[in-house]
């Protein structure tokens, strides 16, 4: 049989399958993008019972030539310009048939034809067939760094002979010498590395089949099974788990670029996209003709709104048709959306911004920090302060400090620096100066000479220093000064509801409620929920006996505070003084009252006509739904004290409930000013306590 036949049956008899019984073939172009956010497929290893004698010399990378290899692929299939990994292109000329290179140990040269098809690892130069001393044993570089094995071996090539040079030192090295990241062809072909390195080549060695040894078959096995387990984990969504078991063959394989795409993946899957980032380039740098690598490195970058990054690798990976794919039109989709959303920011049109932003966001670019800044920008200008400070806690908890820039300018200013600044205006309008200053200064670092940065971080400082000076004031009783102070600050940031506020409690020190009113008017216009503010206001309201406005701020605050006793009071007082300005009866309401027990028809009668809002509890002592329900009939009695709550045990006053009609229980019967406006058998807490509020607001 020909060399070349026994070459593809030993080849045909390495090549692994996977899980599913077809055979692992190299990456196909439409194959590309199917996958990106999985791991890899499981790496193969070559079972010891089918490992050749022998170590065949490598012309190159064994498996499917890629774009990138084009001029190695060339070599095995029998181009004269290759070369092996780590060597370059000499002038030395041939040697002689039968020649025996120095300090080679048994590699022997019989000038006989060598075979091109033998997997990427210690492998032979020149031509030459080689005889190893270990039978049955792997070479070291049997994986690939895609995690495949090779395929059929290449026609015989003539010997050539070559010297190998490592690094940048002037000594020949014997065969199977493999320089990682290796020199260039004569074609330009970069070299395929391979998953597991050869032991390190020191100067003026040389090496041979023999001195490269392969690692046990036990190992391989482990190996093997480590990624199929993580794998499984995956496709289950147990992310966790299956960085675990990447890890492991991380560890056991740390130059293979199959095992570092399988950690990304799972780090993907686990929101660590920092760490996924960093191990997609690994994989790239290990294997840069993998189209599985550069495509998941590519959606990874559009996620992080790295658009050119992410255009450069979907064009590695070798989409045939870019403009047709999803993953091309995605990455359309952010850099489109995220154009106009900047163009928007320029002229000030914030409600485009922040639809911009957020359609960018939704297109894929979820993770990237550029974009989440302009959200948040264009929400604290909208005075949404609230959806600006949560955007911000979502920027924060990316962790990308450790990523590389984007080189995007918004008005000449940095896209590190801008996001920074951004913070800092936030924490500024909630009152947190001294992390504003800290960060406007940290942004002044990265982008000096920008004059917008100059402008912002000053204004930061300005306001932080009015606002300390204002309390400094306050505390010492020097309430005008402190107003003034305050108001210093006001002219650096129009719009900030804190410095307005603190200015407000100067106000109510002066007895200027008006005033007071005012700034407190513009705090809420800012931020509309802001607490301080709305008590400040409520107790001018007070002050001034605007008692209608006053009772609807306490409403709010009630709402929002609902355990504030204080409040509750305050509300309270607030309704008695509408009622006696509308000239209302308010002899028999009371503050912090309990339910009160009715027994007696004579007693529901006045409870009845009582003024104002008055519920009736229909309740049983033995009944689940009245023992489920009371706690809440007691919470609501404390939370409206301008009500009056009664309650009716119908098994102790059968009477009373005869007279009201009551068959069923739990049932709930509210009177106004005399007039029964609503009754609710059995009904859900829900309806009760929105029917109870309703009314208790209605009658303020």
């Amino acid at each position: 049989m020909a060399e070349a036949d026994r070459m593809r049956l030993r080849a045909a008899a390495l090549t692994l399958h996977d899980d599913e019984g077809v055979r692992d073939k190299p990456d196909r172009k439409a194959d590309v993008f199917a996958d990106l956010g999985s791991p890899v497929s499981p790496l193969r290893l070559r079972p010891a019972a089918a490992t050749p004698s022998s170590s065949s010399s490598s012309a190159g990378s064994a498996k499917s030539p890629a774009p990138g290899n084009a001029a190695a692929a060339a070599v095995g299939r029998g181009g004269s310009r290759g070369n092996h990994s780590g060597e370059l292109e000499g002038s030395n000329p041939p040697r002689p048939p039968g020649h025996r290179r120095s300090g080679s140990g048994p590699l022997i040269f019989s000038g006989g034809s060598s075979s091109a098809g033998s997997v990427g690892g210690c492998s032979g130069g020149g031509g030459s067939t080689a005889s190893s001393p270990l039978t049955n044993a792997l070479p070291t570089g049997n994986i690939c760094p895609s995690g495949r094995v090779a395929g059929a071996a290449a026609a015989p090539q003539p010997p050539r002979a070559r010297p190998v040079v490592l690094g940048s030192g002037t000594g020949h090295y014997g065969h199977g010498s493999i320089m990682r990241g290796g020199g260039g062809s004569a074609g330009g072909a970069t070299p395929a590395r391979t998953s597991i390195d050869a032991a390190p080549l020191h100067s003026n060695s040389t090496r041979s089949p023999a001195s490269c040894p392969a690692p046990p078959p036990a190992s391989s096995a482990g190996l093997q099974e480590i990624t199929r387990t993580g794998n499984e984990w995956y496709k289950k969504g147990r992310y966790g788990e299956a960085l675990r078991h990447y890890d492991r063959a991380v560890a056991l394989c740390p130059d293979s670029a199959a095992c570092r795409g399988n950690r990304a993946a799972a780090l993907i899957g686990l929101g660590r996209l920092a760490e996924a980032f960093r191990e997609c380039e690994e994989a790239v740098r290990l294997d840069p003709a993998s189209g599985r690598a550069h495509g998941r490195l590519a959606g990874l970058c559009v996620r992080l709104g790295m658009v050119d990054k992410a255009r450069m690798h979907f064009t590695l990976a070798g989409s045939v048709n870019p403009s047709d794919h999803a993953e091309w039109q995605k990455l359309h989709e952010v850099e489109s959306h995220q154009g106009r959303c900047m163009d928007a920011r320029k002229i000030g049109d914030w409600k485009s911004a922040l639809r911009e932003a957020d359609a960018a966001i939704a297109n894929g670019a979820d993770s990237c920090q550029l974009l989440l800044a302009l959200r948040s920008e264009a929400l604290l200008r909208l005075h949404k302060l609230e959806e600006a400070d949560s955007t911000i806690t979502s920027l924060l908890k990316l962790d990308n400090a450790s990523l590389p820039s984007i080189p995007t300018k918004l008005s000449g200013m940095a896209s590190d620096s801008y996001v920074l600044i951004v913070q800092a205006q936030v924490n500024m309008t909630f009152g947190r100066f001294d992390s504003a200053v800290a960060l406007a200064e940290k942004a002044r670092l990265i982008d000096r000479g920008n004059s917008e940065v100059e402008v912002i971080v000053n204004n930061v400082r300005l306001v932080a220093m009015a606002r300390t000076q204002g309390n400094d004031l306050f505390k010492a009783g020097k309430f005008a000064e402190a107003s003034i102070a305050y108001g210093e600050g006001l002219k650096y940031e129009p719009s900030n509801p804190v410095l307005y506020c603190n200015r407000a409690a100067c106000w109510s020190k002066l007895g200027r409620w008006v005033k007071a009113v005012e700034d407190c008017n513009e705090a809420l216009r800012v931020q509309p929920n802001y607490t301080k503010a709305l008590l400040r206001r409520a107790a001018s309201y007070a002050k001034l006996e605007h008692w209608a406005d006053c009772v609807r701020d306490y409403e709010v605050l009630r709402k929002d505070l609902p355990g504030d006793t204080e409040v509750a009071e305050s509300l309270f007082r607030a309704q008695v003084a509408l009622k006696t300005a509308r000239g209302e009866e308010v002899s028999n309401m009371k503050f912090g009252g309990e339910v009160e027990a009715v027994t007696s028809l004579e007693q529901l009668r006045d409870a009845i006509h009582s003024p104002g809002v008055s519920v009736l509890y229909f309740m049983a002592t033995m009944n689940q739904q009245c023992s489920q329900i009371t706690p809440s009939v007691d919470s609501l009695c404390s939370e409206c004290p301008s009500v009056n709550f009664l309650k009716v045990n119908v098994d102790e006053s059968p009477m009373v409930a005869r007279a009201e009609n009551v068959r069923v229980v739990p049932t709930f019967k509210i009177y106004k000013d005399g007039t029964r406006v609503k009754e609710m058998i059995c009904p859900s807490l829900q309806v009760l306590c929105y029917s109870v509020r309703h009314y208790a607001v209605s009658s303020s």
